[in-house]
């Protein structure tokens, strides 16, 4: 008996061996400690979050293909203001709670979420969201790209990177975050060194089959850009604005500017209401003032991918710079 019972003893302890060689007890100590929340730092302030949260609510364009992407679960989001093709909105158990115009805030208090992110076409509705989810980790990560903003450029850089690594500290996603900066980092340079800091640049936002001029520094997706990589205006116009659609201005005025560089966002390629609307390259070739510009005989027109009006997420800045780069390049 005795035997026995030695005999187990040294088989239990075998078993200890094994299990702390396999598992250091630092590694132990680790997982015992792995952080329940992070702290975070939004445009209001700090924030603790609860790492891998549940019931995720998003509402900022920005971050809809990261999260996709990482294979994050939204319990709720704004589906008309979305890409169409994007999975979370033909996911019927993902709540539509509308566009920002008219938002119903109410499903955001129904799925009783641990996070809601607001950014950009709902950054005013912050004390809304935190009054009717006071339990909830409530963040903004809004970049002011505004004509109000003093760097519009910087501002646009850096609040796609902080978003990024933001998201990955939440989601558990720390070096998938750090590559996707370095990426966006390298396509910026690319495009810096690609454009020769003297050829004219016009930008111009197509919607509704008109054209509108995308302003330097203030100019819907582009104006941040002409501060980032020291682009040259073919036109500056008094009153500029960061309208939607960009501000009235005449063919005549973009074929007289005589731009070496077009630059073109389509508004309606990007939004399912219009599913009709006349694509911008079709626009743009079927505009006689603009033919004989420097731009479009020597064919130096670039388009923004065709979902960026509703998904300017760092992802879609890094496919228009690295486009960029290529075209600037030759």
């Amino acid at each position: 008996m005795q035997n026995y019972r030695f005999s187990r003893i040294i088989a239990l302890m075998a078993v200890f061996a094994l299990v702390f060689t396999a598992f250091p007890i630092h590694q132990i100590a680790l997982a015992e400690e792995a952080p329940k929340t992070v702290e975070i730092t939004d445009a209001h302030g700090t924030v603790t979050v609860p790492v891998n949260p549940k019931n995720v609510v998003s509402l900022d364009n920005r971050t809809f293909e990261t999260l996709v992407n990482w294979g994050i679960q939204l319990a709720a989001a704004p589906k008309p203001v979305m890409p169409a093709d994007l999975p979370y909105v033909s996911d019927e158990s993902v709540l539509d709670i509308g566009n920002h115009r008219e938002p119903n805030l109410e499903i955001i208090a129904a799925v009783n979420p641990e996070l809601v992110i607001i950014g950009q076409r709902f950054a005013g509705f912050y004390q809304d969201i935190k009054d009717i989810v006071p339990n909830a980790a409530v963040i903004d990560l809004n970049v002011d790209v505004s004509t109000a903003a003093e760097n519009p450029g910087a501002n646009l850089v850096n609040g796609l990177k902080d978003a990024t690594l933001i998201l990955g500290m939440i989601f558990d996603k720390n070096e998938e975050a750090a590559q996707l900066t370095a990426d966006f980092d390298q396509a910026i340079a690319d495009a810096k060194a690609a454009y020769n800091g003297t050829d004219t640049v016009m930008s111009v936002v197509v919607s509704g089959g008109n054209i509108g001029f995308s302003a330097p520094l203030s100019g819907r997706v582009w104006g941040p850009m002409y501060e980032i990589f020291g682009w040259v205006s073919a036109l500056d116009i008094d009153g500029a604005s960061s309208d939607h659609q960009g501000d009235d201005i005449s063919v005549e005025a973009i074929a007289q500017s005589n731009p070496d560089w077009l630059f073109v966002l389509d508004r309606d390629a990007a939004t399912s209401s219009t599913a009709d609307a006349v694509p911008a390259e079709d626009v743009i070739n079927n505009a006689p003032a603009l033919q004989n510009t420097s731009a479009v005989v020597n064919g130096r027109i670039v388009y923004a991918p065709k979902d960026t009006y509703t998904n300017e997420s760092i992802q879609t800045y890094l496919e228009l710079f690295e486009n960029l780069a290529k075209a600037l390049a030759n």
